[in-house]
C-alpha cells in the first residue's frame, strides 16, 4: 500500500485551482443525485411511484425542484437581521461543500495529461480535526437562521439545534478515539491505508461504528433526529422564514451533509476506496468504489426516515448524554487496553 505521505511530487498552482473547482462541481452534482435517490426510495419504501413525470423515469426532478426554488420571491420577515438572514444558509452551505474537499478518493496520484492529480482537496496530517471544525462551522449557519428570522419558531429551532449538535458532537468525536489510535494517525489517508493493510474498521470497531453512524444522524438533522425542523412541532424550525432561493441554500446543505455522512463513514470504517478480499483495482477505479460504498450508506440514511418515527426532544439529549457518550467512553477505554496489551 502506498502511503499518501511517502509520495515526492508537487502540484501546480493551476492543478489545484482545477482540483477547488472539480471539487465543487462534483459536490453540486452529487446533490440531484442524493435527492433522487431518497424520493426514488422513499416511493418504493411507501407503496407509491415517486416522482416519474420530469425526465426519463423521474431524472430531472431534482432539477425542477431547485429551479422552481431559485425563481420565486426573495422574501425577508420584517424586524429579521438583514444580513444575518442573507449570509446564514450560505455558511452552512459553503461549509458543507468545503468538507467535501477532505475526502480521499485515492492511494495513489494519476497522471493526467502528464500532470499527477491527487484524487483529493486537502491530505492533512490532521484531517479528522479539520473535519469537526468544519462541521462546527456549519453549525453556525443553522443558528444564524434561527436567531436572525425574529421569529419564535426558528429562535427555538435554532437553540435545539445548539443542544443537539454540541450534545452528539461529543458522542461522535468519542467514538473516533478507537480508530485514531489503532490507525496511529488523524488523517484520513493514512486511516484509508491501515484498513487496506488490515481489517476494515468497521469489524474491529464495530461498538464505535455504530455510534459514530447514530451521532452523524443526530448531527446531519436526519431522521429520527430531525428536531431543529419538525413540522409538528416547530413549522419548519429555523428556516420557518425561509423561502426562494435561501432556501435553496438549506436544501443543498443538507443533502451535501447526506452525502458527506456516508463518504466520511465509508472512509473512517469502509477502507475508503480499497477493495475487500484482497481486490487490488487500477487506480482510476478508486473513486468509484468510494462514491459506491458512499450511496450505499445514504441508501441505508433514507431506509431509516423511512421506517421510525421521529422522537421525543427528551429523548433525544437523555439518547446523547446517558447512553450514546458512555458508550463511546467506553469503547475508546477498551481499544486503547487492547492497544497496550497486545
Amino acid at each position: 500500500m502506498i502511503s499518501l505521505a511517502t509520495i515526492n511530487y508537487s502540484e501546480p498552482w493551476w492543478a489545484q485551482i482545477l482540483k477547488t473547482l472539480v471539487i465543487f462541481g462534483v459536490g453540486f452534482s452529487l446533490v440531484p443525485v442524493a435527492l433522487l435517490l431518497e424520493r426514488k426510495l422513499l416511493g418504493r419504501f411507501q407503496n407509491r411511484p415517486g416522482p416519474n413525470r420530469v425526465g426519463v423515469f423521474g431524472s430531472l426532478q431534482p432539477m425542477a425542484d431547485i429551479g422552481k426554488l431559485l425563481f420565486k420571491e426573495q422574501f425577508k420577515p420584517r424586524g429579521a437581521i438583514g444580513w444575518l438572514f442573507i449570509l446564514a444558509p450560505l455558511i452552512s452551505m459553503v461549509a458543507a461543500l468545503t468538507t467535501f474537499a477532505l475526502v480521499p478518493f485515492s492511494g495513489t496520484p494519476q497522471d493526467i495529461l502528464g500532470t499527477k492529480f491527487g484524487f483529493y482537496g486537502l491530505d492533512s496530517d490532521i484531517g479528522l480535526l479539520v473535519f469537526f471544525a468544519l462541521s462546527a462551522i456549519g453549525a453556525y449557519g443553522i443558528l444564524l437562521g434561527g436567531w436572525s428570522s425574529s421569529s419564535k419558531y426558528s429562535f427555538l429551532g435554532g437553540m435545539r439545534a445548539a443542544a443537539q449538535l454540541i450534545s452528539y458532537e461529543a458522542a461522535q468525536a468519542l467514538a473516533l478515539l478507537g480508530v485514531v489510535m489503532t490507525a496511529g494517525s488523524l488523517s484520513l489517508s493514512e486511516i484509508v491505508e491501515h484498513q487496506g493493510d488490515h481489517l476494515w474498521f468497521v469489524i474491529p470497531q464495530i461498538v464505535g461504528a455504530v455510534i459514530f453512524f447514530v451521532a452523524t444522524l443526530a448531527e446531519i438533522n436526519r431522521a429520527p433526529f430531525d428536531l431543529l425542523e419538525a413540522d409538528s412541532e416547530l413549522v419548519a424550525g429555523f428556516m420557518t422564514e425561509y423561502g426562494g432561493g435561501r432556501f435553496a441554500l438549506y436544501y443543498v446543505a443538507e443533502y451535501t451533509h447526506l452525502v458527506m455522512a456516508g463518504a466520511m463513514f465509508s472512509t473512517l470504517f469502509l477502507g475508503g476506496w480499497t477493495l475487500p478480499f484482497g481486490i487490488d483495482a487500477p487506480g482510476w477505479v478508486d473513486p468509484f468504489v468510494v462514491l459506491g460504498k458512499t450511496f450505499l450508506i445514504v441508501m441505508l440514511i433514507v431506509w431509516i426516515r423511512a421506517s421510525t418515527p421521529r422522537v421525543r426532544y427528551d429523548q433525544l439529549m437523555s439518547f446523547g448524554w446517558k447512553i450514546l457518550l458512555p458508550l463511546a467512553t467506553l469503547n475508546a477505554l477498551v481499544t486503547a487496553i487492547v492497544l497496550v496489551a497486545f
